[in-house]
Parts: structure tokens; C-alpha cells; sequence
């Protein structure tokens, strides 16, 4: 792959592979083939969250090639997240520790607070079997907390999912590690301009989640009447172009803009050709003619409906 967009060099030097497998939702059976299939392929950085709880599956395909001599422990980008109900700063230190253990590592590359509004810890099951949302959200805490991760030596680095830019300036006001990504929802229906530009501006890149419009997401978080970003027409159009799919085409289209990927995948030949956007570049009025779309939807909205009202809802 020879290409200068294979990765990206964070604000802490750190080089972070453009393209990774997300493993959300993915079943321990689907996710270690899945994995399997994508170090193979060439992947080299693995994004995981404790909560999908598969990190022990992907722990042991990682211990798998590493032993085995497949690759490096230096050559994998491996990331995870705090879930929301460990946000409260005493319990972060324990929560990246419990992700190590299954993770079987010393150290992950990146360590991204998973979303701005914290989870109650004790007794977080509401009677109809909802999460509930913590009195009070410390994001200046949490972050201090995160900051002690990266002085000890649990993470490289340190970011945020799903934030928005008035709580990332927030963070970078007082960090004495700033945060290096922004993880978000992000595709042509969702270009997250104003973000990423404000992120550019604070030093943080951007990661994209569901790049190609998280096809594969249970029926019951899809309205029917979604548009779908993989059958957009101008994307359509593109892809036959360049006797390409529309997923490349999608992929190709956010590396280009300096947006990292994570499409998630637990089938080996998706896996192999989402990995496939080194050997084409989209023209200036290709990009132009996909930020001219004019479809807007949020497929992830609904995960903020639980609590509408709270304070650092980020959108």
C-alpha cells in the first residue's frame, strides 16, 4: 500500500494506521475470525470497547499472532474506551485494567472516554431495565483521571468519543495530556465539517465510526424509510466510475478529507476489501460533488434519547 494516507500522525507523534476494524456489537465467535481476517488482510489497529464485551476474544487472537510471530505487540494500534458507568474518576484506573486483563496487553495505543455523559455505577438498571444517568457528569474530573492512565503507562494516549466542540475546548483548557481523537459518527450523510474543523484547530484528529452508514445495525435502531448511504446514487455513480464499490468509494472519501476509518465487519471479504482504497484517489470534483449532498440523517440519535434534558448531551 503505497499511499500517504495509510496513516495519520497524531498531535503526540504517534503514527495511528488511517484504516482499523471496528468490532462493535460483535459476537466472540464472529469477532475473532473477524479479527483474524483482518490482521491477515494488513490491519494493524483494532478499535474495541469493554462494553461489547468481546475484548477477551480479540485478546486472544492478538496474543495468537503476536506469539506466533505474525506481528509486533509495536506494530498494532489497539484501542478501547471507559464506558459511561466508569466515569466517575476513582473507578477509571480499574476500568482500563480490566480491559488489559481480557485485552492479555500492558498497554493499549489509545484510551477514548466512550461518551460525555456519565452512567450511575450503583444500581444503574432503571424498572424498565435502562441505564441510569448519573446526577452529576465530572468531565474535568474524568479527564484528570485519564491523564494518570498515560503517566503510568496504561495507554499511549488518551481521546474522546462522541464529544462536541464546546466540550473538547473544555478538555484542552486544562489537559495536561490533550486529547488526541475525536471519535464520532461521520459519513457522507454526516460530514461533521464544523467538527472536524474545529477539532483540526485544537489538535485532535478525528476518527469516524459507521463510515458507511453502520448497514449492519439491528432493525429496531433503523427506521425504514433510512436513507442508505451505501446505495446513495452519487456514490453510485462514482464507484462504477472507478469499477469500485460504493464502500470504497465511501472510505476513500474520508481518508481524503484526513478522517480516520473504522468500518466494522465480521465477514473476511468485506473485511479484506475495505482495506482496498490505497490504489485509487478521488478528483477534487468527486469530493466537491459528495459534500454537495444534500441527505442529512443521524443514525446513532437514538442513544442520547434517554436523557434528553441532561447538560452534556452532546447533541
Amino acid at each position: 500500500m503505497d499511499d500517504s494516507l495509510t496513516s495519520v500522525t497524531l498531535s503526540n507523534g504517534l503514527h495511528m494506521p488511517s484504516v482499523g476494524l471496528g468490532t462493535w456489537q460483535s459476537p466472540k465467535d464472529e469477532v475473532r475470525v473477524a479479527v483474524r481476517a483482518a490482521l491477515d488482510a494488513g490491519y494493524r489497529h483494532i478499535d474495541t470497547v469493554y462494553t461489547d464485551l468481546n475484548e477477551d476474544a480479540i485478546g486472544e487472537v492478538l496474543q495468537e499472532y503476536i506469539k506466533s510471530g505474525k506481528v509486533k505487540r509495536e506494530e498494532l494500534f489497539i484501542v478501547t474506551k471507559l464506558p459511561m458507568i466508569h466515569m466517575e474518576p476513582t473507578l477509571v484506573k480499574g476500568s482500563i485494567e480490566m480491559s488489559l486483563k481480557k485485552l492479555q496487553l500492558d498497554y493499549v495505543d489509545l484510551y477514548l472516554i466512550h461518551f460525555p455523559v456519565q452512567f450511575a455505577y450503583e444500581g444503574p438498571v432503571t424498572e424498565a431495565g435502562l441505564l441510569k444517568v448519573a446526577e452529576k457528569t465530572d468531565l474535568i474530573g474524568t479527564w484528570k483521571a485519564m491523564e494518570e492512565l498515560v503517566d503510568l503507562g496504561l495507554t499511549k494516549s488518551i481521546g474522546v468519543s462522541n464529544f462536541n466542540i464546546s466540550q473538547i475546548e473544555r478538555i484542552c483548557k486544562i489537559a495536561k495530556h490533550k486529547p488526541v481523537i475525536n471519535q464520532v459518527e461521520c459519513h457522507i450523510y454526516l460530514p461533521q465539517n464544523e467538527l472536524f474543523d474545529a477539532c483540526k484547530k485544537l489538535g485532535l484528529a478525528v476518527t469516524a465510526y459507521a463510515p458507511l452508514g453502520s448497514p449492519g445495525r439491528i432493525k429496531q435502531l433503523r427506521g425504514k424509510d433510512d436513507p442508505v448511504v451505501l446505495e446513495d446514487p452519487v456514490i453510485r455513480k462514482i464507484a462504477k466510475r472507478y469499477s469500485k464499490s460504493t464502500a470504497h468509494i465511501l472510505l476513500r472519501n474520508l481518508l481524503q478529507r484526513g478522517i480516520i476509518v473504522i468500518p466494522k465487519s465480521v465477514t473476511p471479504h468485506r473485511i479484506r476489501s475495505n482495506i482496498q482504497v490505497f490504489d485509487f484517489s478521488l478528483k477534487k470534483e468527486e469530493m466537491d460533488e459528495i459534500a454537495g449532498i444534500k441527505t442529512k440523517r443521524r443514525f446513532f440519535g437514538a442513544m442520547t434519547s434517554s436523557f434528553l434534558d441532561h447538560p452534556e448531551r452532546p447533541w
